[in-house]
């Protein structure tokens, strides 16, 4: 097969769902491929001398500095000592970290379940709160009650992470005691749950109101459509119809949701911080402080594989949830 009936083919095959979803994959595979040569890069031209980054304040003599310039390659041209990183990375190797002593995936792989727990559980505080508060802005559109929530989501947008998470410090270290205000509990989950409440609160205020303004935006189109109105002409009740309107919002609700994550993985830096969470927030932080390379390196990485996955996970999701994109994508 050559020619115009290969290339047809190829376009009916990129056309489809599964096409769609391995060429995402493959463009999610070349943006950290682009990221990775970008961050090694850039933590190549740091200002100063890198074997002196990478000593930090240690004492050194020339026998320490040309064994580390030896160890690192740092001798070789640039692309050198990427393609040497890249290949130790593929193996799961990132090389070792000078704050923590450690393996630079051993040291992520510790602080990786607190901070998936944060903010998953931030998430889900956002979820059960806003979207139940957008569905009534929505249902009580341009009334008090409208005006209230939207007012409260507009305090939520313009209120930083870290404010939030300083506010909730005070009140709950001075007037209200009930919560810890710092640490990530011991090694079972209900204490590690217990101590993040208020961390994921502080996470959960800024996401939700986002969330809570794309689900009432996403109601009040539903609710204004055609399908809305014949519903309620045939006698149905208010309940089945919100309920009819919010399961025709879920998909751009879904979506939106998926993609105001990435949110919460920028926010977890300055909240870590001001919670003293032991997580990849403040190792990140550390890492940039104490010059750790092969820290950064990998925590940046990672970060931005995390993202780009979302995008394509968000992808999935809204052809899950509306069966017309796979409709459409195999008649192509």
């Amino acid at each position: 097969m050559t020619g115009a009936p290969r290339r047809a083919l190829l376009a009916g095959w990129a056309s489809s769902f599964w096409g769609m979803l391995t060429l995402r994959l493959l463009g999610v595979v070349a943006i950290v491929f682009v990221l990775s040569v970008l961050i090694f890069g850039m933590m190549h031209l740091i200002p100063g001398d890198l074997v002196r980054n990478l000593l930090g304040l240690r004492p050194a003599n020339a026998e320490t500095i040309a064994a580390i310039r030896e160890q690192y390659r740092l001798d070789d041209p640039f692309w050198v000592q990427y393609a040497t990183w890249l290949g130790n990375a593929l193996t799961g190797d990132f090389g070792t970290s000078i704050r923590y002593q450690l393996p630079v995936a051993d040291a992520i792989a510790q602080r990786i379940p607190l901070t998936g727990t944060l903010a998953v559980l931030a998430m889900v505080f956002a979820a059960i709160t806003a979207i139940p508060l957008g569905v009534v802005a929505a249902k009580f559109h341009q009334r008090p009650v409208d005006r209230a929530v939207t007012g409260f989501s507009v305090l939520g947008l313009s209120a930083p992470a870290f404010v939030v998470s300083l506010l909730l410090l005070y009140v709950f270290a001075y007037y209200l005691p009930i919560f810890p205000v710092y640490g990530g509990g011991g090694g079972d989950l209900l204490s590690q749950l217990y101590y993040l409440v208020l961390p994921s609160t502080a996470l959960a205020v800024g996401l939700g109101a986002i969330l809570m303004r794309l689900t009432r935006a996403a109601m009040i189109e539903s609710l204004a459509s055609d399908y809305i109105t014949f519903a309620r002409s045939r006698g149905l009740g208010e309940g089945r119809v919100m309920l009819l309107a919010l399961r025709n919002s879920a998909i751009p609700i879904v979506t939106a949701a998926g993609l105001v994550f990435t949110y919460v993985i920028g926010g977890t830096i300055l909240v870590e911080a001001a919670f003293a969470l032991p997580g990849l927030g403040l190792m990140l932080q550390d890492a940039v402080l104490f010059k750790d390379i092969a820290l950064v390196q990998a925590l940046v990485l990672l970060v931005a594989a995390v993202i780009a996955l979302l995008t394509v996970a968000v992808d999935f999701t809204y052809a899950v949830l509306d069966p017309r994109v796979r409709t459409r994508r195999s008649a192509a």
